[in-house]
C-alpha cells in the first residue's frame, strides 16, 4: 500500500511564487543590482535604530495592543493632520499592520463581499488580485495607458456597475511614478458619489513624491474620506522594509471590520519597533 500525499485543491490555482522572490534570488545569486523591490542600498535612519535598541533594552518584548501601540496611533493622527489637514482619531480611526501588504489584504477581505466587482488600475502591485480572488470577488481591470498613465475617466465611468463594491488605487503610482492630484480625487468622487463604492488607497510611497505640489492623500477629501482606506508604510517611508510596520487609516466603521480580520491574521505587530517609530514621528514634529 503506497502513502499517497493529500493534496488540497488551489484556491489560486493560477499562482505560483511571487516575482519579487523569483527576481530577488536572481539578483542575489548574480550580484545584479536588484530593481524589483522597494528598498535602497543604503541603511535607514540611525536614530531609529538606535530607539529600537533602547525600547529592546527596555523590556519592550511582549505583545502589543491590538490595533497598535497607543504612542504610534497618536503620532499618526498628529502626523496626518500636519501633512493632509485631517487628524484621524487614533483609537479608532488608524490600525498598524504588519506591513502594508497587510493592511490591504485585511482592508479588502473585510469590503469585499462574493461577487463584488472591484477596480484595480494597471499596472498594479500583485498582491490586489489574490486577495479580492480569496474574498470571491472579481477584478476589474483598466489599463494606464503611457506616456503619463492617468485616469481617463470616461473610461472609469463605464466600467462602474451595479457589483462595483470597491476601487483600489496606487499614488505615488508604482512603476510608473504618476501622482494622482486633487482634481483626480474630485474626479473620482464625481464618478461613484451615488454609488455604495469603497476606496483603498495606496500610498506607501506618499513621501518619495518630487512633484511641486507633492503629495496628494485621499485623506485631504472630504467626502470621499468617509468611506476610503488610506494605507501607508514604515518601510518604505524610513527604507526599513525588513520591519514590515505599516498602517491604515479609515472611519471608524470600516476600521472596526479591518480590525476583525487583522487580530485573527496577525493580531499584532512587533512592539519595540512600534515604540521605535513613535519616537521617530514625534522629532520629525
Amino acid at each position: 500500500m503506497t502513502n499517497n500525499p493529500l493534496i488540497p485543491q488551489s484556491k489560486l490555482p493560477q499562482l505560483g511564487t511571487t516575482i519579487f522572490t523569483q527576481m530577488s534570488a536572481l539578483a542575489q545569486q548574480h550580484q545584479a543590482i536588484n530593481l524589483s523591490q522597494g528598498f535602497p542600498d543604503f541603511d535607514g535612519p540611525r536614530y531609529l535604530q538606535e530607539r529600537l535598541a533602547h525600547h529592546v533594552a527596555q523590556g519592550a518584548n511582549q505583545y502589543a495592543p491590538m490595533t497598535g501601540v497607543q504612542a504610534l496611533r497618536e503620532a499618526i493622527a498628529q502626523k496626518t493632520e500636519r501633512l493632509y489637514g485631517y487628524q484621524p482619531d487614533a483609537d479608532s480611526d488608524i490600525t498598524v499592520t504588519a506591513g502594508a501588504t497587510e493592511a490591504l489584504y485585511a482592508a479588502i477581505t473585510a469590503l469585499v463581499r462574493n461577487g463584488d466587482e472591484v477596480i484595480c488600475f494597471d499596472p498594479s502591485y500583485d498582491s490586489y488580485a489574490p486577495a479580492i480572488a480569496l474574498s470571491g470577488g472579481i477584478v476589474k481591470r483598466m489599463a494606464l495607458q503611457p506616456p503619463h498613465f492617468r485616469v481617463d475617466w470616461q473610461e472609469f465611468a463605464a466600467l462602474l456597475s451595479e457589483r462595483t463594491r470597491l476601487v483600489i488605487l496606487n499614488t505615488p503610482h508604482n512603476p510608473s511614478a504618476t501622482v494622482w492630484q486633487q482634481a483626480d480625487f474630485a474626479a473620482l468622487w464625481q464618478a461613484i458619489a451615488g454609488h455604495e463604492i469603497f476606496v483603498i488607497s495606496d500610498e506607501v510611497y506618499e513621501h518619495i513624491n518630487f512633484s511641486q505640489q507633492g503629495h496628494a492623500s485621499v485623506l485631504a477629501h472630504p467626502q470621499l474620506r468617509e468611506r476610503a482606506v488610506a494605507v501607508s508604510s514604515f518601510g518604505k517611508t524610513y527604507h526599513m522594509t525588513g520591519w514590515k510596520v505599516g498602517y491604515c487609516v479609515a472611519p471608524a466603521p470600516i476600521s472596526a471590520e479591518i480590525r476583525k480580520v487583522h487580530q485573527y491574521l496577525t493580531f499584532s505587530v512587533n512592539t519595540p519597533a512600534q515604540l521605535a517609530l513613535a519616537d521617530m514621528l514625534r522629532a520629525e514634529t
